[in-house]
């Protein structure tokens, strides 16, 4: 790794997202950034799909369910999209169990066998199924309301389940998600130990993101400063998703830009800086300023509710968008 200037910085945290217009397709544009986060969310567009709008421009978002549930090249698991291709570390995760979170799932299956032995059952004999075409167990029935998992029984059911590779998402009706076996849907892989699979994992992640923040130093991936730190970033401008991994680490978002940001959809309205569901404008390597796209339901589709530039300072340029 190499410490590198905050000016050198932007140049490769936007090239190793491909934010500089290099992305090409969808499939190779996963691969580069490692995954996608899912969120039921989509004040603007589903964030898997602004994300790689960002990079893309506008594509056809289909390619998206063709890529995962008919040409398999994707895979979901844990609210992410991942390449096909990093599944022998993702079974690696799911097998894992040196964290109190693991404990927390293992205890779980353990104290609700038979419910898991019921709903393993009935997807190895009716699957693929939604989780509201299982009913529910005789072992739920009169079960008051838990901290943990509320009333959402069988949907925590699965998604443990999935968590530790036993079952998988293999589809979605709509905004459901479609489950069945893990063994009927992921192919055969490799076993890669867990150390192995952490040290891959965290690489390419690192090497995504091209720089990161580190006790007050920005360093840079290897890669990565031979490859764009010295290349100019076209002055190209688009509008970033609050789940961009661009911003995602909001305290490297304000070391390289001096950009203060946060979502402030759970804020109470009256206590809100900029809006609901704002998003970082970006152009060429600077963060510029701020848009909040809002839906018009008296029949008007989108438009800009607020949109405020960023403060003029070194770093971020002149302010103007």
């Amino acid at each position: 790794m190499r410490e590198v200037s905050v000016e050198e910085a932007r140049r490769i945290a936007v090239g190793a997202q491909l934010l500089d217009g290099s992305a090409a397709t969808v499939l190779d544009t996963v691969r580069r950034l490692g995954f996608l986060q899912l969120d039921p969310i989509s004040s603007v567009a589903p964030p898997q799909q602004l994300v790689l709008w960002s990079r893309i421009g506008p594509f056809d978002a289909a390619q998206l369910d063709r890529l995962l549930w008919e040409e398999r090249k994707l895979v979901e698991w844990n609210a992410f999209l991942y390449p096909i291709e990093v599944l022998p570390l993702l079974k690696a995760f799911m097998r894992r169990n040196d964290r109190p979170i693991d404990a927390r799932r293992r205890a779980y299956l353990r104290a609700n066998s038979a419910f898991s032995r019921y709903v393993l059952r009935e997807l190895r004999e009716r699957g693929p199924l939604l989780s509201r075409e299982i009913e529910t167990h005789s072992s739920r029935a009169g079960r008051e309301r838990s901290d943990w998992w509320g009333v959402r029984q069988m949907g925590l059911m699965l998604e443990v389940l999935a968590e530790v590779g036993k079952v998988a998402v293999v589809g979605r009706r709509g905004k459901q998600r479609v489950w069945d076996l893990a063994g009927r849907w992921y192919p055969e892989t490799e076993t890669v130990p867990l150390k192995k699979a952490l040290a891959i994992y965290e690489d390419q992640r690192f090497r995504a993101i091209g720089v990161r923040l580190e006790r007050g130093r920005l360093v840079a991936h290897p890669q990565m400063v031979d490859s764009t730190v010295d290349d100019p970033v076209p002055d190209r401008t688009t509008f970033l998703s609050p789940f961009d991994r661009l911003v995602h680490d909001r305290n490297r978002t304000e070391a390289l830009w001096d950009f203060y940001y946060r979502l402030e959809m759970y804020v109470p309205a009256v206590k809100r800086e900029y809006g609901y569901y704002v998003l970082p404008i970006l152009h060429g390597d600077r963060l510029v300023g701020r848009i909040e796209p809002v839906y018009d339901r008296h029949g008007q589709g989108r438009r800009v509710g607020r949109g405020r530039r960023a403060p003029p300072d070194r770093r971020a340029g002149d302010g103007t968008f």
